[in-house]
C-alpha cells in the first residue's frame, strides 16, 4: 500500500487556514465559523472518497466505507478538528486526514473489507469551549449523561441546548448519541505524540498502552471589589490575590505528588472587573489535573480541594468549586497493541511502548471498544502551539501503520 504523502500534507495544510485567526496559528473553537467550514470541508473529502456520512445530534461525523458483511462490527478509527486558541495545525487533525489517506491507500489496493471500516470525526476533543474534554466521545460511550451535557454553558452563559438548537434546529435528542458496548470490534486512534519521547529517542513509532486519568475542576471565587486607592488594604478582599495563591498551590500539590506522572496546571484564569484602578471582586478558574495513577490523582485533586479552603479563609473571600469531570484512566486492548507492535516491526518501523499523558477520544471509546493508539514524533514535544511540527515522512509512517492494521482488523 502506497500513502499518498502529498495529497495527505496539501489537506493539512489546506485545514491551516480555515481558522479564526490567521495561518501558522490555528484555532477552531467548537461551533465557531472555523469550526463549522471546517466539518464541512472534511465531509466533502469523505464523499469525494465514496464513504457513508452521517452525524449524531451533537455533531459526531461518521464516514463510514461499508464492509461485505454488515452483520459483523465495524472497525473505526479516527480524531478530532477542533483547536484551542493559538493552536498549530496536525493536533488531531493528523488522525483523521491520516485515515482518510488509509483508506484511500486501502482502496487504491483493491482491498475488500469484510468488516465495515468507519472514521469518526469526534466533536470537541478540546476543552475550549464548555469547560469540558471529549465531549463528543464521552457522549458515545456513555461517560456523559445527556441532560447534565446540554446543561453545560460557555463563558457567555450560552447552554450547549440553546448551541444545538441554533445550529441544528429542534430539541436535541442527545440520548441517541451514545452507543452500545461492542459496538464496535476495535478503534484505532493516530496522533501526533505531544511530548518529546519520540523525537529525542529517534523512535519512529508509540504505541500507547495506557491513557492518564484527568480531572477537571472549576473554581469561582467571590470577594469584594472597590477602588484602588480608597480601599485600605487591611480591609481589603481580593478574589484575585486567592486565586493566585490557589494556581500556586495547585502547582505545588503536583510537584509535592509521589507519582512520577502527575501534572496540573490552572490554565484558565479570569477577573472582574478588569480594570486597573479596581480591587477584583471575582476569579473564575479552572484547574487541570492528570495522573496515570487514579488514586494518585485524586489525592491531588483532594490536596488542591483543601488548600482552596484554608486559602480562602485567610484572603475573608468564599469559593464554590465544581468538578466537571474525574475519569479514570484508560488501559489499551492488549491484543490491538501486540497487533500494532507486530505491523510495525512488519513495515521496519522502530516503536516504543508508552503512555499517554495527554487524553484523547481514545480514553472513552475504550469503554466500548478495544482501543488502542499510535503515537508519532513531533519536533521537540511541542504542541498547542503554532510552531507544533511533525514531518510529512513521519506523518507517512504513521498512516502506512494505520492502513495496515486497519486491513487487519476489517479482513
Amino acid at each position: 500500500m502506497q500513502i499518498e504523502s502529498e495529497w495527505l500534507q496539501q489537506q493539512i495544510d489546506s485545514l491551516v487556514v480555515i481558522s479564526e485567526e490567521p495561518a501558522p496559528v490555528v484555532t477552531r473553537i467548537l461551533f465557531s465559523d472555523a469550526d463549522l467550514r471546517a466539518r464541512e470541508h472534511v465531509r466533502r473529502l469523505c464523499h469525494d472518497l465514496q464513504l457513508k456520512v452521517t452525524e449524531d445530534a451533537v455533531g459526531n461525523i461518521f464516514a463510514r466505507w461499508p464492509g461485505s458483511d454488515p452483520e459483523l462490527p465495524p472497525i473505526a478509527t479516527g480524531s478530532h478538528i477542533d483547536a484551542i486558541p493559538n493552536a498549530g495545525r496536525y493536533d488531531g487533525v493528523v488522525g483523521v486526514l491520516g485515515a482518510l489517506a488509509a483508506l484511500r491507500a486501502l482502496r487504491a489496493s483493491n482491498f475488500s473489507p469484510r468488516h465495515s471500516i468507519e472514521l469518526i470525526v469526534f466533536t470537541s476533543e478540546e476543552p475550549t469551549r464548555f469547560g469540558i474534554g471529549c465531549l463528543g466521545s464521552r457522549l458515545i460511550s456513555g461517560a456523559l449523561e445527556p441532560e447534565h451535557a446540554l446543561a453545560l454553558t460557555d463563558v457567555d452563559g450560552n447552554s450547549l441546548r440553546r448551541w444545538l438548537e441554533a445550529i441544528y434546529g429542534g430539541e436535541p435528542t442527545l440520548r441517541s448519541v451514545a452507543k452500545p458496548k461492542g459496538c464496535y470490534a476495535g478503534f484505532v486512534e493516530l496522533h501526533i505524540e505531544q511530548g518529546p519521547l519520540l523525537d529525542r529517542a529517534g523512535i519512529e513509532i508509540g504505541v500507547v498502552e495506557s491513557i492518564a486519568a484527568p480531572a477537571t475542576l472549576r473554581v469561582q471565587i467571590t470577594g469584594e471589589g472597590g477602588h484602588a486607592g480608597a480601599v485600605l488594604m487591611s480591609d481589603r478582599h481580593d478574589a484575585l490575590l486567592a486565586g493566585a495563591e490557589i494556581a500556586l498551590s495547585v502547582e505545588q500539590a503536583a510537584r509535592e505528588s509521589h507519582s512520577r506522572d502527575a501534572v496540573a496546571t490552572t490554565g484558565v484564569f479570569r477577573i472582574q472587573p478588569g480594570a486597573v484602578n479596581s480591587v477584583p471582586f471575582r476569579a473564575d478558574l479552572e484547574i487541570d489535573i492528570r495522573d496515570t495513577n487514579l488514586s494518585a490523582r485524586d489525592a491531588t485533586l483532594e490536596k488542591i480541594q483543601t488548600e482552596i479552603t484554608t486559602i480562602c479563609h485567610r484572603r475573608r473571600v468564599s469559593a464554590a468549586t465544581v468538578i466537571l469531570n474525574q475519569d479514570a484512566p484508560a488501559v489499551c486492548d492488549p491484543a490491538l497493541v501486540k497487533i500494532l507492535e507486530q505491523s510495525a516491526a512488519s513495515l521496519g518501523f522502530s516503536s516504543l511502548r508508552m503512555v499517554s499523558r495527554a487524553y484523547h477520544d481514545a480514553l472513552f471509546m475504550a469503554q466500548i471498544s478495544p482501543t488502542a493508539m499510535i503515537f508519532i514524533p513531533c519536533r521537540d514535544g511541542i504542541s498547542h502551539r503554532p510552531d507544533e511540527f511533525a514531518s510529512t515522512e513521519a506523518i507517512r509512517r504513521g498512516t502506512q501503520l494505520l492502513a495496515e492494521v486497519l486491513r487487519k482488523l476489517a479482513a
